[in-house]
């Protein structure tokens, strides 16, 4: 994603929207039922097992705040502001007893620490979390800190508290060594009550000598039970979905406002402790939502991205930066001379996903406990780069890669936008080259994603595969934050998603963007689930992605109106598969009409189909509706069964209306 686009979305966007209703404000005359026919045996392309997938960036607190369970804000001081999310409540201060320091030569990666010589009264040493902590009643939480003892004497008392300062969780820990080494130790306790808001405080009793760092708090029912891992509920969205791919880490935090904020996954692997904190480059990017308590830890880095793929039975699809930095921000680029190291970190990044464990990297992935190969098959070099400096560095990435792993797939930039001269000078050259993606992105309104269904009706069929690794709906610049994504936006997004898989031929991947967002916290809007310290809800556009996700089939078949492709007809958009494996026809079939219409399915072709199948049927008549924490589900698939009469399927299609219409055969 790209900040421009989230300027014109906001300034500009209520210019286009003006437009929309011409999609939405189809008027259909009463009439007899429209026929459209399906050549269910004739198959026009495959589609690619990993079509349907997800893209994540560290955009609106999604890892730090979000996915990643973490509960401490600054747990090892590392922001700009050392203290920032901690605050120190004490009687009778005494000066230097507390210190933040700074030990930058010893370790680059995590400097500074809290020196505390205790000689007082009790104090008090308290995180704010992230927009508060999340506690849950009965449920365990692992509290764990790095410690340096010199003088022992000192105990600390765990407590989670609500806004009230009651105290709803508490435990004890101990140091139990001495010496110049750090040492890391844990204590676990029960929640004795549920608030989304609570705060975390370390009281510190007795008298002695501690340096304390890494301070951390998890919740006992992490993703898988993994220590210090993800947040379960977050998790299990994506898992649902079953996305073919999950493409990270991003967006335009691969970029960096400039070189030294880029993202670097060498940095990001490792035990925690020695991943290197850096500003999120979302902390300050709009000023209207401005974030300055946001930072990148690391605690999901690349060998977690992995993990998470492989939990949920996804590819990985990294991306990595070319050597520019975001040329709408800095426009730094490394020199061509200077880009060895850059492009030495996408060979080794392949290293460490495949590699043998024999190898440098494939050793690395072993010793973090996955001896296994991950079998990446592709990543992206550069994210939304454009221009004859990003084709130049480009070439130079794709010879080293190509010469090593031949067969390995490159994503290609086609720059922000899926038009105009920057666009057209990529795509051109990038299919001269042969290349093998060009990722396309677009955020637009509703009405260019209707006009946009039959976009890749007449591209090339050979040569260079699309991915549509960005796009989203982005309604009126008056609607804001959770409200864009309505159903309005959702059902737009259905239709042209209509098109993409029409086109599975040329279009072999897409993932709707961004993932995440939490409600108290977010930069950008629209979002496929939103979430706050405790819950989590999928949008209208989460349950169209997983619609499509779900239901992808194995084949395109044939579907139309009067002998043509269906793109807006009336408001209609359809595309149709088979799944030659689960033996079913799926038609997705979307009315944007403000009325019901009536649809006779003529169901060609020599398969033996069953007289009855499903509708799973996401509709309502509110065009303004969203899904909520109080009501997640208000847009989401309702399924009814529907009779066939031989090879002919009536149906009425409810106004404002996604269908997925599945229907059993054999062969």
């Amino acid at each position: 994603m790209k900040l421009n686009y989230q300027i014109k979305s906001i300034f500009s966007a209520c210019i286009a929207y003006a437009a929309i209703g011409a999609g939405y404000t189809t008027t259909v005359q009463a009439q007899t039922a429209k026929v459209i026919k399906v050549k269910t045996d004739q198959p026009i392309a495959k589609v690619q097992p990993n079509m349907w997938g997800v893209f994540f960036e560290d955009i609106n607190f999604g890892a730090d705040g979000g996915i990643y369970a973490e509960l401490i804000k600054n747990r090892s001081f590392e922001f700009t502001k050392p203290l920032m999310g901690w605050s120190i409540q004490r009687k009778n201060p005494k000066e230097g007893e507390i210190l933040v320091v700074n030990r930058k030569e010893v370790n680059t990666a995590n400097p500074r620490y809290l020196q505390v010589k205790k000689q007082t009264d009790d104090f008090e040493l308290i995180n704010e979390g992230f927009k508060g902590i999340g506690v849950k009643k009965g449920l365990r939480y692992d509290f764990s800190l790095m410690y340096r003892q010199l003088t022992p004497g000192v105990k600390l008392v765990l407590m989670l508290k609500d806004a009230n300062n009651k105290i709803i969780g508490q435990g004890t820990l101990t140091p139990d060594q001495t010496g110049n080494d750090w040492k890391k130790q844990s204590a676990s306790f029960i929640a004795t009550e549920t608030d989304p808001k609570a705060k975390f405080s370390i009281l510190f009793q007795g008298n002695g000598n501690i340096d304390v760092d890494m301070i951390s708090l998890f919740p006992g029912d992490t993703w898988k039970n993994r220590p210090q891992g993800l947040r379960a509920d977050m998790v299990q969205l994506l898992a649902d979905m079953k996305p073919g791919f999950i493409r990270f880490p991003g967006g335009c935090i691969v970029e960096g406002t400039d070189l030294a904020n880029r993202y670097q996954w060498k940095k990001t692997i490792g035990p925690i402790e020695n991943r290197q904190l850096i500003i999120n480059r979302w902390n300050t990017e709009f000023p209207y939502r401005a974030a300055p308590d946001y930072f990148q830890s690391f605690g999901l880095g690349f060998f977690e991205y992995f993990q998470l793929a492989e939990d949920i039975g996804s590819d990985a699809l990294p991306i990595l930066n070319c050597g520019m930095a975001c040329q709408f921000n800095s426009a730094e680029v490394a020199s061509l001379d200077e880009l060895d190291p850059y492009v030495q970190d996408a060979l080794d990044l392949i290293e460490f996903a495949n590699g043998d464990v024999t190898t440098k990297w494939g050793k690395m992935r072993a010793d973090l406990g996955h001896p296994k190969p991950f079998n990446l098959k592709m990543m992206g070099v550069g994210n939304e780069n454009w221009g004859p400096q990003y084709l130049e560095r480009l070439a130079i990435f794709t010879k080293a890669i190509k010469a090593k792993y031949p067969d390995f797939k490159i994503i290609n930039s086609s720059g922000t936008d899926p038009e105009g001269d920057r666009f057209n000078l990529l795509n051109t050259t990038l299919r001269n080259n042969h290349a093998d993606f060009i990722d396309e992105h677009y955020y637009r309104p509703a009405d260019w994603f209707l006009k946009n269904a039959g976009r890749y009706d007449n591209y090339p069929r050979n040569g260079s595969k699309v991915f549509v690794g960005e796009y989203a709906v982005h309604a009126d610049s008056k609607i804001e934050g959770s409200n864009r994504n309505n159903w309005e936006s959702a059902l737009a997004s259905a239709s042209l998603m209509t098109g993409l898989e029409r086109n599975a031929d040329v279009v072999q991947m897409a993932s709707y963007a961004p993932l995440f967002a939490n409600i108290d916290a977010w930069q950008w809007a629209p979002d496929m689930i939103w979430v706050d310290n405790l819950k989590s809800y999928g949008t209208p556009d989460y349950y169209v992605q997983k619609q499509f996700s779900t239901n992808k089939g194995t084949d395109v078949v044939s579907i139309t109106l009067d002998n043509k492709n269906i793109i807006g007809q009336d408001g209609l958009y359809a595309s149709a598969v088979t799944d030659q494996v689960k033996k079913e026809l799926i038609i997705k079939i979307a009315n944007n009409a403000n009325q019901p219409q009536q649809i006779d399915f003529d169901l060609e072709g020599k398969l033996k189909l069953k007289s009855k199948g499903t509708n799973e049927e996401i509709a309502n008549s509110n065009l303004k509706q969203v899904n909520s924490f109080e009501n997640p589900e208000a847009v989401s698939p309702k399924k009814s069964t529907i009779n066939l009469k031989g090879k002919k399927l009536n149906i009425s299609l409810k106004p404002y209306s996604f269908n997925v219409i599945k229907i059993p055969f054999t062969t």
